[in-house]
């Protein structure tokens, strides 16, 4: 039987949790990480602050291998995502969120470098703060396939895959 990979996804939009509009993000992720063979359910849609660190926590100790935020990560005063993250975490991964920053950098998006989002390791649980945008997401979900199975597997004790030369 296949290993069961829980994942959580949290939205941080003040706006989208007091229900003046809907998420689009949110839904994206989900659909990556089912993509990944993540078991994964709905977004988790919350105000910024304190609810993010919350429900980070609360996957965290669930026993998710990936959390994935979206939204807070930029400078504007209610942007405090990576506030509530960083206490949290026992590690940061500092090469994901610069990744994430130089996709949109490099799709010509100057703005992508004002993104504050961390990525790092809670426990056994790699959680990865993504930007708002729906363009934002795209672009992190890029840099993230491609890893994201391979970093769940070494918080597992995985080996690094080896070739023969």
């Amino acid at each position: 039987m296949p290993e069961l990979l829980l994942a959580g996804v949290i939205v941080a939009s003040n706006r989208a949790a007091r229900g003046v509009y809907a998420d689009t993000t949110g839904p994206l992720i989900v659909e990556a990480l089912g993509e990944l063979g993540f078991t994964v359910e709905e977004p988790l849609v919350v105000e910024d602050g304190a609810p993010v660190g919350q429900a980070i926590a609360s996957y965290v100790e669930a026993g998710a291998a990936v959390v994935l935020t979206t939204g807070g990560t930029g400078l504007s005063p209610t942007d405090r995502t990576p506030e509530f993250t960083r206490p949290l975490l026992d590690r940061e991964v500092p090469g994901i969120a610069e990744a994430i920053r130089a996709a949109g950098l490099a799709q010509g998006i100057p703005t992508a470098v004002l993104s504050r989002g961390l990525a790092g390791v809670a426990g056994d649980c790699l959680v990865v703060n993504l930007p708002g945008s729906r363009g934002g997401v795209k672009d992190a979900l890029t840099v993230l396939h491609p890893i994201l199975r391979h970093a769940v597997d070494q918080l597992a004790g995985g080996d690094h895959p080896r070739t023969e030369p």
